[in-house]
């Protein structure tokens, strides 16, 4: 709201000298001196009008209407220096208290379609700690999208079909046979977790000592649902639903695969040799071709997400967003420049990468105990840290760096937190609307003259930045954005609530505070909603 009433008038300085269209970059000022907001705009002006900065600057000067601000001034080699008047200042929390859950809305997807995929865990056991990374940034991003004007579609993709899920099979089958009592030993090739023994039982107890006479196919369906429905518990403990789950085995049972197989050898992209066939990736700058069809006649990965990126790209999706791990960066690619071979516009694909993620307590890597298996799983991570330690750590720092989890610090019950440092703030606020009578103490049209001390202009001026850092944040598709931003914002809070009272000997001051409290609830509210961590009213 700030910056574009000052871009406005800007705006209508240049129209005044015939410039129409020109970028303007604002920002905020470092020192109260150099005023609340800043332009360069006169040094990118300075060549097509052959003057100098100072002399745009100076020129813009005259065209602007000064009686809309406290003072305008030119400052250094040409920088235009805007402040504000308190009255426009004032004038964040009176729009954020009119619009609440509407406040700093945007439209930048216009109402288009995104499909957003991630998780897409192979239904073979428990999440993870590592998925756990990849369903906070999945869900998190499609929240940010949702919030800034797409169509957001959540899929999640099961890999349910291939070798994996034949060993899958075999290895509960195996477990069934050492619970009833037979010498059998399961390979270095079986999966190991004790959650088998788990699955293995369940089937024991329900079918009795004759599934015995059942094959691998068997164990497997029974595995694959029982797993399932603990990924889907898992994930709902962080309250990530999904819109569309899509099985890796329907493309084997419509042909998918193998017709996407026949095309790209129709068009010169695939070849037999050493009885596998191959893509020629180095068609497209690839070190070396492919593996499509290994020579056992299964399919590698590669095929299968080529068949799905198809299948997406029929759905008419504008934009398609993957989500994950570092390890998937040499496959995109391939993935990406088979479907643009196949005659879709592969361009609408946007993989988003992430690290992976470390647990460490005091500064040292851990690995937490667990029955289940040599990993850590994300159900045993929530159960000890809680549901919005585990959201905000996920996506505290940028996707493309290294995650450290500190255990450690993510159970602290204090400011060091960063997850309870914020929910905190609203914890305040909800204490101080509670001890005021509620919203129902809050005017709108509440006199805001007494709001001029230099902290509390800065925390309104915080407000009025939710609608830059959302928009940095959906464009970037980065959350770390938005979580620097809600720490940053509860931290001006905190200093607010313990500089000054609410309440005050002068009802004025006092109804003006309460005013701003409301309003920093409302922003704050906003922004851990998206980031999908709750907003605490007690704690």
């Amino acid at each position: 709201m700030l910056k574009e009433f000052v871009r406005a008038e800007i705006e209508v300085a240049l129209s005044k000298i015939e410039i129409h269209n020109h970028a303007i970059d604002i920002s905020a000022t470092d020192k109260p001196e150099f005023g609340d907001y800043a332009t360069n705009v006169a040094f990118t002006l300075s060549k097509p009008l052959k003057k100098s900065p100072r002399e745009v600057a100076e020129q813009l000067l005259e065209q602007i209407d000064i009686e809309k601000f406290n003072k305008v001034e030119v400052a250094g080699p040409g920088f235009l220096n805007f402040h504000l008047k308190d009255d426009t200042i004032h004038g964040v929390i009176r729009d954020a208290i009119e619009k609440g859950d509407q406040f700093g809305q945007l439209n930048l997807g216009e109402g288009k379609r995104v499909q957003v995929e991630y998780v897409s865990a192979n239904p073979t056991g428990p999440l993870t700690v590592g998925h756990g990374r990849n369903a906070v940034v999945g869900d998190t991003v499609a929240n940010i999208l949702d919030a800034v004007g797409w169509d957001v579609t959540r899929e999640y993709y099961f890999n349910d079909a291939g070798k994996q899920m034949r060993m899958l099979g075999e290895s509960v089958q195996v477990r069934f046979q050492q619970l009833l009592g037979q010498s059998v030993e399961i390979s270095e090739d079986h999966y190991q977790g004790e959650y088998l023994v788990d699955i293995a039982q369940s089937i024991l107890d329900e079918h009795g000592k004759t599934a015995s006479e059942k094959g691998w196919e068997f164990f497997k369906d029974i595995a694959k649902d029982a797993i399932l429905k603990d990924i889907r518990h898992s994930l709902g403990l962080l309250g990530i639903e999904f819109d569309v789950y899509t099985n890796e085995a329907s493309f084997f049972d419509n042909n998918a695969i193998w017709d996407c197989l026949e095309k790209l050898k129709e068009k010169g992209y695939a070849y037999e040799k050493d009885d596998a066939v191959w893509y020629k990736a180095t068609e497209f700058g690839a070190e070396k071709d492919r593996v499509l069809v290994r020579s056992t006649g299964e399919p590698t990965y590669r095929l299968p997400d080529i068949a799905y990126h198809v299948d997406k790209l029929e759905r008419d999706f504008d934009w398609i967003i993957d989500i994950l791990g570092a390890d998937h960066i040499v496959q995109t690619p391939d993935i990406i420049s088979a479907v643009k071979v196949l005659g879709y516009d592969g361009d609408k694909i946007y993989p988003l990468f992430y690290q992976f993620v470390t647990l460490t307590s005091g500064g040292e890597a851990v690995k937490m105990s667990t029955r289940k298996a040599n990993f850590v799983t994300l159900e045993e991570l929530i159960n000890d840290v809680s549901a919005d330690a585990v959201r905000y750590f996920m996506i505290s720092r940028s996707t493309d760096a290294q995650m450290e989890f500190d255990l450690e610090l993510a159970k602290k019950q204090s400011k060091d937190n960063p997850v309870f440092y914020i929910q905190y703030a609203h914890t305040r606020i909800a204490s101080i609307l509670r001890e005021h009578q509620g919203d129902s103490a809050v005017d709108p049209a509440v006199d805001l003259s007494p709001l001029t001390e230099p902290e509390i202009q800065e925390l309104i001026k915080k407000l009025d930045a939710y609608t830059d850092a959302l928009k940095e944040t959906a464009e970037h598709l980065s959350p770390h954005i938005l979580v620097n931003y809600a720490h940053q914002l509860a931290g001006l809070f905190h200093t607010f609530y313990e500089r000054y009272k609410v309440l005050t000997d002068d009802e004025t001051t006092s109804k003006a505070r309460l005013a701003l409290v409301k309003a920093t609830q409302v922003v704050l509210r906003k922004a851990l909603t998206i980031l999908g961590v709750s907003a605490p009213e007690r704690m």
